[in-house]
């Protein structure tokens, strides 16, 4: 831990020393709501997100905040290594333009519904219909599932210290989450009078309350939008491991590693069952394998969660924005931040002015940030970008 601010209702611990003032301010309204329990925590990579900062991890007693979990529900990292020691620059090749047919990146669905059996089921008790969104968007989720999406979400060949080739995979639940998350904000908004407290609209942070029906059915269609975006996710690695087969030829594969980054928890901290929020932070559980990813011209970090209570064992969700999307369109260099990636012989995605949102100099640099969370998490493998696919 790098600092506490103890100025507001509660405390806020900082795993990193410097943060931008909209997160920073952000921290501050999180910290200052009557339902929020022990302190808030944040984690290295934060930056500004929307009501509360990306990295920031919030117990609450008896309510659900949407815009605290996200707009893209469950999202989260996956990855998987091979039995193959090295790739050449033109196998690298190949695989990535068989995962570019068969896995659609960007706003692109699949032609053709998915299966039908490979989506999740509604949790224990409930059926399809009490989930009234997931309802409406299912069958057009069958055309997101297997897909990548846009922004940072990505699919990376990479090079383990460990000796070994990894496949690593960024995304979430697609336009169900966001259409999930979207309503229940919306709800809590038109709510927020008739739970005897109302939230200044300004901060975004409306909320529900968890013995609500309204609660109770937010949190249903949010674990199913996290287990979308985790069938998501393996649907998408099936297709990479076909494309690694198909152009290495036999490769074998070790355990499936899956961890989220937006969403709420019930757990138990510091004495009360409490309803963690993680948003753009993962669980770094005593023991658990977790996935801190870089930019595409850094190392990604498998780690294991040392359980420290004071992070809500928690852990960072990958490197965090230095500059916003059209700062880093404006100011970044485009031969410059190519030139970066192709010295490292990187097969990259930065091919014009409008990926360097997306280029390496957008990112805080990622040792850094490992380096403040060494009481969060250890290291067990650095994993290097080889080839690189962004929607």
């Amino acid at each position: 831990m790098q600092q506490i601010i103890s100025t507001e209702n509660k405390p806020i611990k900082l795993w990193l020393k410097d943060m931008d003032s909209g997160a920073m301010e952000q921290a501050r309204n999180i910290a200052n709501l009557p339902f929020v329990h022990s302190h808030i925590a944040v984690m290295p990579d934060a930056h500004m997100g929307y009501g509360m900062p990306i990295g920031g991890v919030m117990a609450t007693e008896g309510v659900v905040i949407p815009n605290a979990v996200g707009v893209d529900i469950g999202c989260g990292m996956c990855a998987l290594k091979t039995s193959l020691p090295s790739l050449d620059s033109e196998q690298l090749k190949g695989i990535m333009r068989l995962i570019g047919k068969s896995v659609p990146v960007g706003f692109k669905h699949h032609k053709k519904p998915q299966g039908a059996h490979l989506m999740p089921e509604p949790e224990k008790g409930a059926t399809l219909a009490e989930l009234p969104i997931v309802s409406q968007e299912y069958e057009h989720a069958l055309t997101q599932l297997g897909t990548l999406g846009g922004g940072n979400h990505f699919i990376e060949i990479q090079k383990g210290n460990d000796g070994f080739i990894w496949i690593m995979i960024h995304s979430g639940s697609r336009n169900l989450g966001y259409r999930v998350a979207v309503f229940y904000n919306t709800l809590a908004r038109k709510m927020g009078g008739r739970f005897g407290m109302k939230i200044p609209e300004k901060l975004q942070l409306d909320f529900l309350p968890v013995d609500s029906a309204e609660g109770r059915q937010y949190l249903r269609e949010m674990n199913f939008c996290v287990d979308f975006a985790l069938a998501n996710r393996k649907l998408m690695m099936e297709r990479v491991k076909d494309a690694l087969q198909t152009v290495a030829g036999p490769v074998r594969f070790e355990r499936f590693i899956n961890i989220a980054h937006n969403y709420a928890s019930f757990e138990t901290h510091f004495h009360k069952h409490v309803l963690v929020h993680r948003k753009g932070a993962t669980s770094a559980r005593k023991g658990e394998t977790g996935i801190i990813p870089g930019s595409q011209g850094m190392p990604s970090y498998l780690v294991r969660g040392r359980g420290n209570p004071e992070s809500f064992t928690s852990c960072s969700h990958g490197a965090g924005r230095k500059m916003g999307r059209r700062q880093a369109r404006r100011s970044l260099d485009l031969k410059e931040e190519q030139k970066k990636l192709e010295e490292q012989g990187i097969l990259h995605a930065v091919r014009t002015r409008r990926d360097l949102d997306e280029a390496p100099g957008a990112y805080k640099n990622i040792d850094e940030v490992i380096e403040n969370q060494l009481d969060l998490v250890e290291v067990l493998v650095t994993l290097k970008p080889l080839a690189v696919i962004k929607g």
